[in-house]
């Protein structure tokens, strides 16, 4: 009996202590923040799975096949551009999905360097004490913000499209040749040697990092930041000649040559392709010059004026004392302008460029698979996008400075 009482006394007296535990979780910010956060990823995951549901039931009435089945299926149309992976109208739709997915992330990161690089040099331009230079990166700037950006796509189609035929191809040399067919440029033929040569210019770039890391850590506890460019450069250019000379040092190319009425040999870049190519670049480099000039302009003009007093050059203020103040201002909208240059490249089906949205048009037109090919495609720029995003964030974080 005593036993019983004093059970029941413990209890009585945990009871109290549970209760106030539930009371901190319920009223802790961060709970109620993350309970929120579930319940609306809930309520999302609901409603999608509804309309799902709904539109698989509306189609089943109707006789409509639905599922992702089709996508084994052969595709039986042709795409007139293939990378990386090689393609046959007997190919399956998959297939053909990833070929339009590789040619969509083909445009979209050379022209997101492209527009990095003209971006960086108009805006570096616009703040140029020369009159001339800066009312020139300024009408760059305003003309092409300011026209749509499917008016410019369509008026650089038009230009290649015009240009000569193949046999009064324009040609600066070098086996360069350029014509209403495109742009034909030589290319290595395919050596081992050029693997092991990229496999190492990622292992040196992954080394400049980590390098550059080590020097910013000893220079904040020593006050003096070691000389490590010639290891940098020696890791990034370096190392890649090393294991080209190593496997052979090929130099072997494939030239491009006229046979007929058209050119064999080499590389193409199609007009569809240089167009959408320069309509991206273009455009974005026009808004990111834009963000160059505003962040370097949020920096003091007491840090110029400090550099100066220190005997820096013009092109030593913007490398170690404007530029790495300004990245945090630039980024964030960078980052911005690239997610919307990769959406933009949707734009390629105007001209007939093969990209996402074009093979996955022929998709669903063929299939009548519309719900799965649209659904495919907001997945994959969902991703792209966020991947972006993610790496723009990280880069963010691995350039600010830290507050000590």
């Amino acid at each position: 009996m005593a036993i019983t009482q004093d059970v029941a006394e413990q209890a009585h007296r945990t009871e109290p202590a549970r209760r106030v535990g539930l009371d901190r979780i319920l009223h802790d910010r961060r709970v109620r923040e993350a309970v929120l956060q579930l319940l609306v990823l809930g309520a999302v995951v609901g409603l999608f799975g509804f309309l799902i549901a709904n539109a698989a039931q509306a189609l089943r009435a109707r006789g409509i096949a639905s599922g992702f089945g089709y996508l084994g299926q052969e595709a039986g149309f042709g795409i007139g551009e293939t990378l990386l992976l090689d393609y046959a109208p007997s190919d399956t739709y998959l297939r053909a999905f990833l070929v339009g997915l590789i040619n969509t992330l083909r445009v979209s990161l050379l022209s997101i360097v492209a527009a990095t690089l003209i971006g960086l040099v108009f805006g570096l331009m616009r703040l140029s004490s020369n009159l001339g230079v800066a009312k020139l990166a300024a009408a760059y700037v305003e003309l092409f913000r300011n026209t749509p950006q499917l008016l410019q796509i369509v008026f650089w189609y038009a230009v290649m499209t015009r240009l000569p035929g193949p046999r009064q191809a324009l040609s600066p040399g070098a086996d360069v040749y350029l014509s209403n067919r495109g742009l034909k440029l030589p290319w290595p033929v395919p050596h081992d040697g050029f693997t092991w040569a990229f496999a190492a210019l990622l292992l040196g770039v992954a080394g400049a990092v980590l390098l550059t890391r080590w020097a910013r850590r000893v220079q904040a506890r020593t006050g003096a930041r070691p000389a490590i460019g010639p290891w940098r450069l020696a890791l990034i250019l370096g190392l890649p000649l090393l294991a080209w000379a190593v496997t052979g040092a090929p130099t072997a190319l494939e030239r491009p040559a006229l046979r007929g009425l058209n050119f064999t040999g080499g590389v193409t870049m199609s007009p569809e392709f240089i167009a959408l190519f320069l309509g991206l670049a273009l455009y974005t480099g026009a808004f990111i010059a834009e963000i160059v000039r505003s962040g370097i302009q949020s920096v003091g003009r007491g840090q110029v004026e400090a550099a100066r007093s220190l005997g820096l050059d013009q092109g030593q203020i913007y490398r170690l004392v404007l530029l790495p103040q300004a990245l945090r201002v630039m980024i964030p909208p960078t980052a911005g302008q690239y997610v919307s240059l990769t959406k933009s490249s949707s734009l390629a089906v105007v001209i007939g460029y093969p990209d996402l949205v074009n093979v996955s048009n022929t998709t669903l037109n063929q299939t009548g698979h519309v719900v799965e090919a649209l659904l495919l495609m907001s997945v994959v720029y969902l991703l792209i996008s966020f991947s972006i995003a993610a790496a723009m964030n990280l880069y963010n974080r691995a350039v600010a400075i830290k507050e000590r």
